[in-house]
């Protein structure tokens, strides 16, 4: 609490820290409140001084101006100019376990040069802003760079700030990457595929000034830019095949997938592809596909597990909606208001559950349907989808006749009457006699069956009766996975009636207040709302419009974040969930405002975005380092070299199969099951759930098509969001799994032994080849000192697989792909175990 401290106690505290030798104001112009006072007073100040009223001591807000210069009992906080008379110096320099801020006993303490920090600035005039990303973006001056040979470097905007940037550094930006890397680069970045030898050579070729515009151009009109891109937003989106939980049902859900893909190719701008996927719904006159675009906050896990209570269900689903938009919108951590005032962040309870109503109104129970669909839902069923389900349905019926006529020899009982009448069942061990008390037209599910065909078959054997109760097991999982085909997609919609909402306790959902809250943005952004009325009450469709109008400050923020962060590794603002006060600020805030106010002059144009980013020379500088500038920066946030990092897994998996001319690439449609090892499904759902694996082209489809199940992801994909919640940020971390993977999973052993196929086919010698498959996996050709190491290692396979022409065989058969039957299996595998290391390398696994 403030309270003065004694005057002569306080005199012994000024002489002791020096503040008569303290620097003059004008050493204080470069402290930025923002960028270095804020974040101090953030981490030891606002958790007992923040916006968290139940938890602020001696009623004193810190993160607002006036409570930081606030007097009060002759007391003031900070007194500008004047470190010696401001309480905030006394308090968190004072000797003294009583009157020391942060107590003694706080887990935060200020260091030092924090100290010193604070002191400086209240000495310089103690300038004050609000939170930067509060603030509408400004669109700033271009920069000027002064170095002639660095400015004749520029090719847009994005290079003034960069190369301006690096000239405050006393750095200089590296030379432009040579022409296959950066065609390599780029189509990957656009399209998520590599470019094909032919590509390469002709870009290579071409001298015209204008040729990697001309193919940027050709990329992002690909209708493969879309599958890249829906990708991070179907991680934003928590997109998965199942519900989640321990039933994990499936769910179609992949026609709203596909809209994504479409509108992305189309280059629906980001304000319609907001309001459509937030409230397609509402929109008068809405079209089948603005209804399926609303599916978008239908991708939520949903718990339909047993003594599981609706309501709150509807109430966590609810919050995930809500949570879910401020995080892609906003960049704001939510979660923290469900039971409390944000502690760092003007966000109040109230205003989470102002939120909370808006998405409070649709006729979603709680309640579990028919398999994973939980209403409402757009039928977009097909008549092969029921003909198909028909003819399953059928086929249970004629396995459930043949059952039960065997069963009433086997558990004699009266004529109409179920087992449970006959003492033979009623003897069976466990659960059975419950499970077999049924008729049998009423035993259909999966869990009755599980327990029943093992006993018969192993147990007490009974050969003939185990087979029909398999063929009923395989029956009524075909109509099952019938059913799940379907095409049903869960969409939004609004009650007639209003649902009448109340702040919740803690977020307990049977814990209402009787604080009653109508739908409204939160209270920090109010003053610019349009110029609706205070107590107008907001809808999903009057959100959705003021996300993406000029009074949010943030919307065209996270998004051009989130571009830059999937181009270069790294977004401006590292923390992209996180743009408060606990964030990481912004490392070229400038830049970050004039792209944000670029794209949304252009109307948010999303392929203009990306072609600014990808045609600049900050973007085309070669990825090479050192050791002085790796030490410098580096995660490489200054900019001085190119972007090099890992490909997401999903991208290897892609490129792997694209190398080796394997990639089927016809778009959407229901999500495929590739290559999975056996049991994966089975472990994580008691038996309940297995992989039935697709063969032919299903197996080669983008990893974009690939069926998803929440609770256990493709075993394919490492470092992937796992889909449960909005992920807007990927770690990349590097394990000796990744490489078991990328080494032995059915699907890379498969791409390497048909890429070998691909060389072989092609004729020449050992050199010609070595370089075509160099070239497929890595778009260059190899060096003399490279071509030598593989040279040698072919050498030696061929000598290994000579030795052992079982294992030669096993893997030059691997997979389900047709291979030559002329071909010499022991030739075959050596090339496929070099195809194999080719397919490792760094570089291939790599963007450079």
């Amino acid at each position: 609490m403030l309270s003065l401290i004694p005057r002569a106690r306080r005199a012994g505290v000024y002489l002791a820290v020096g503040f008569a030798g303290l620097a003059p104001a004008s050493a204080a112009e470069a402290i930025d409140f923002n960028r270095d006072i804020r974040p101090i007073l953030s981490d030891a100040c606002y958790h007992c001084h923040g916006p968290d009223a139940a938890t602020r001591e001696a009623k004193l807000r810190l993160d607002e101006r006036e409570g930081l210069f606030r007097t009060k009992d002759d007391v003031t906080v900070v007194v500008p100019g004047k470190p010696e008379a401001s309480e905030l110096i006394q308090r968190i320099i004072s000797p003294h376990a009583d009157e020391v801020m942060p107590p003694p006993e706080a887990t935060r303490q200020l260091k030092p040069a924090e100290k010193e920090l604070l002191k400086r600035w209240i000495a310089g005039g103690a300038p004050w802003g609000r939170h930067w990303a509060f603030l509408p973006p400004v669109r700033p001056a271009v920069p000027a760079v002064a170095d002639r040979a660095v400015a004749r470097r520029v090719r847009n905007p994005i290079d003034a700030f960069i190369f301006a940037r690096l000239a405050q550094e006393k750095l200089a930006p590296a030379p432009e990457a040579d022409a296959a890397a950066l065609l390599r680069r780029v189509a990957l970045d656009l399209t998520g595929l590599p470019p094909t030898p032919a590509e390469t050579a002709a870009f290579v070729a071409d001298r015209a000034p204008d040729a990697y515009e001309r193919a940027v151009d050709r990329l992002l009109a690909s209708p493969r830019y879309g599958e890249r891109w829906a990708w991070d937003w179907l991680d934003l989106a928590r997109y998965a095949d199942t519900n989640g939980f321990q039933g994990d049902p499936e769910r179609t859900m992949w026609p709203w997938r596909d809209w994504v893909v479409n509108a992305l190719n189309a280059n629906m701008p980001f304000d319609q592809f907001t309001i459509e996927q937030l409230a397609g719904d509402l929109l008068p006159g809405a079209t089948r596909d603005q209804k399926i675009a609303s599916g978008f906050h239908r991708n939520n896990m949903f718990n339909g597990e047993g003594g599981r209570i609706p309501e709150e269900t509807r109430v966590e689903n609810v919050f995930d909606r809500v949570e879910t938009t401020a995080t892609v919108w906003l960049g704001a951590t939510f979660s923290c208001a469900r039971c409390h005032d944000h502690k760092y962040d003007p966000i109040t309870q109230k205003d989470y559950f102002a939120m909370y109503d808006i998405f409070n109104q649709m006729s979603e129970t709680g309640r579990l349907g028919g398999g994973g669909q939980v209403l409402p839902i757009l039928d977009v069923s097909t008549p092969e989808e029921l003909a198909a389900v028909k003819t399953a349905t059928a086929r249970v019926d004629t396995v459930a006749k043949a059952v039960e006529a065997y069963e009433r020899k086997k558990f004699p009982r009266p004529e109409g009457k179920p087992m449970s009448e006959s003492p033979d069942a009623l003897k069976l061990p466990g659960n059975l006699p419950a499970v077999l008390a049924k008729v049998e037209p009423k035993r259909r599910g999966v869990d009755a069956l599980l327990e029943a065909v093992p006993y018969f078959r192993d147990t007490a054997p009974d050969p003939e009766y185990a087979a029909l109760l398999q063929a009923s097991l395989d029956a009524v999982r075909a109509r099952n996975n019938a059913n799940s085909r379907i095409t049903k997609v869960m969409i939004m919609d609004e009650l007639p009636e209003l649902r009448e909402t109340f702040i919740l306790n803690k977020g307990n959902y049977e814990a209402k207040t009787d604080v009653k809250v109508v739908g409204a943005i939160p209270a920090v952004f109010q003053t610019a709302a349009a110029g609706a009325p205070p107590a107008a009450r907001v809808n999903r469709l009057g959100l959705a419009r003021w996300l993406v109008s000029p009074e949010n400050p943030l919307a065209a923020r996270t998004a051009v974040n989130r571009a830059w962060q999937a181009f270069f590794g790294t977004g401006f603002v590292k923390t992209a969930e996180d743009f408060g006060v606990q964030g990481e600020p912004p490392s070229h805030p400038e830049l970050l405002d004039w792209l944000a106010t670029e794209y949304t002059a252009r109307g948010w144009d999303t392929k203009a975005l990306h072609r600014l980013i990808v045609t600049s020379a900050t973007y085309r500088q070669a990825s090479r380092t050192n050791p002085a500038l790796q030490e410098r920066d580096p995660e490489n946030r200054l900019l001085a070299r190119g972007p090099r990092h890992r490909l997401p897994s999903w991208m290897i998996r892609d490129q792997a199969l694209a190398a080796a001319g394997l990639l089927v690439e016809p778009p959407g449609g229901p999500a495929v099951k590739p290559y999975q090892p056996a049991g994966i499904w089975e472990e994580a759902t008691f038996g309940k759930k297995t992989y039935q694996q697709d063969h032919g082209e299903a197996l080669y489809r983008r990893s974009l098509y690939v069926f998803w199940r929440r609770i256990v992801g493709p075993t394919t994909f490492f470092d992937a969001g796992a889909r449960q919640v909005c992920t807007v940020k990927i770690a990349r971390t590097n394990t000796p799994l990744h490489a078991l993977v990328t080494l032995n999973d059915p699907a890379y052993v498969e791409a390497a032994r048909v890429l070998a196929q691909r060389v072989l086919a092609a004729g020449g010698d050992d050199r010609a080849k070595l370089g075509a498959a160099f070239q497929f996996a890595t778009t260059r050709g190899p060096r003399a000192n490279e071509a030598a190491i593989l040279h040698s290692r072919l050498g030696k396979l061929r000598a290994q697989f000579a030795a052992d022409p079982a294992a030669a065989k096993a893997l030059a058969a691997a997979g389900e792909a047709p291979r030559p039957a002329e071909l010499d299996s022991v030739e075959h595998a050596a090339w496929t175990a070099l195809c194999s290391l080719i397919l490792n390398l760094d570089e291939t696994l790599s963007k450079e």
